[in-house]
């Protein structure tokens, strides 16, 4: 495959998912939280510091804190102390947290089905098959 292709076919894909995004926006809005926050808020529990978040989401250090900060205030994340290093705070989601998620990801999802819809039944499974492929680890 040509880089050209390569491209092109990168290209496609963000704009899918950039797609989607757009059309769940208005519902995240309902849930108080933003497109960036979104990601954020789904890699908590997994990354706990902000750091990690950072290096995960592939976002400035300083971005992560400002998202962080909104939802906190929010009250979706909370700020523990690591018992390991108490110079440290560990990041969880809250109980308030975990529910606005799950109704994000049901929102994100509920477009994806529409846009999935286009597309026949097998096409679909090709899709799934071929994205599995894509991520499976060497």
């Amino acid at each position: 495959m040509s880089d050209e292709d390569s491209a092109q076919l990168w290209k496609l894909n963000q704009r899918l998912l950039t797609r989607v995004m757009n059309a769940a926006e208005p519902q995240l809005a309902v849930l108080g939280i933003e497109t960036k926050e979104f990601y954020v808020l789904d890699e908590v529990d997994t990354c706990r510091y902000p750091v990690a978040i950072a290096e995960k989401l592939m976002l400035p250090k300083a971005s992560i804190t400002t998202y962080l900060r909104n939802l906190v205030a929010a009250g979706l994340v909370q700020r523990e102390i690591d018992e390991g290093d108490l110079r440290r705070h560990r990041l969880a989601t809250t109980p308030q947290g975990r529910e606005v998620l799950e109704r994000a990801l049901a929102a994100l999802a509920s477009e994806f089905a529409a846009m999935m819809s286009r597309l026949e039944e097998r096409e679909r499974e090709e899709f799934r098959r071929l994205l599995l492929k894509l991520l499976e680890s060497d």
